[in-house]
């Protein structure tokens, strides 16, 4: 019985080498595979931790810049932040800095042009929002409440938690289009929603409105 287990070992033995001869070159091959794909996936989250990183550093040097009251010089970095960092949170955050300065600087076509840029180049649904409703009020300011209107009612919008002020906005564009009626209604439909808005002035519109 002894002898005849080890020869059973034997036999055993010898399958296993032929199998691990026929079938080495494959696992090998695939173990190189797997190797190569960690490797590969380990310096990319490298190589995007390094990106983040330094995007994050201009995105503070920009706001340093801006609290020392260099607002060109931090328009610049802004603009060189999205030049270089495209693909980061940083170049979007950048983009609406200086977007808030050229509204300050009355220079609303520059405004509108980076906002667009941050609405068609971002993933965060959120900020999509945010930027959509600012855009359509730089669009007003430049005495274009159609676009505003369009800029707002896009269908495939959702404004969720920014409801109230789309409607309020909705509402300053259709009276600078002189529906003041349809400014009465967006003004009372945001009015119901006043926790997100300033209710004292949207009850200063519709007083306005609804006894003239």
């Amino acid at each position: 019985m002894e002898v005849e287990s080890y020869l059973d070992d034997q036999e055993q033995w010898r399958q296993v080498v032929t199998w691990l001869r026929e079938s080495g070159p494959w696992m090998l091959g695939a173990v190189i595979v797997v190797l190569l794909a960690y490797g590969g996936w380990r310096y990319w989250q490298a190589r995007v931790t390094r990106i983040e990183l330094s995007a994050e550093a201009r995105y503070e040097a920009l706001l340093t810049t801006l609290d020392q009251g260099q607002l060109a010089a931090g328009v610049t970095l802004a603009d060189n932040l999205a030049r270089d960092y495209p693909n980061t949170p940083y170049a979007d955050q950048a983009e609406l800095v200086a977007a808030r300065i050229s509204v300050q600087n009355n220079q609303l076509s520059d405004a509108a042009a980076r906002l667009t840029r941050v609405l068609t180049g971002t993933h965060d649904p959120q900020l999509q929002l945010l930027v959509r409703l600012r855009l359509a009020r730089v669009l007003l300011g430049e005495g274009k409440p159609d676009d505003a209107l369009r800029t707002l009612n896009d269908p495939s919008v959702k404004p969720g938690a920014f409801a109230a002020r789309y409607a309020e906005a909705r509402g300053d564009a259709l009276l600078a289009k002189g529906d003041r009626a349809g400014a009465l209604r967006a003004y009372r439909e945001a009015r119901a929603e006043a926790d997100t808005v300033d209710a004292q002035l949207l009850d200063l519109k519709i007083d306005d409105l609804a006894h003239s």
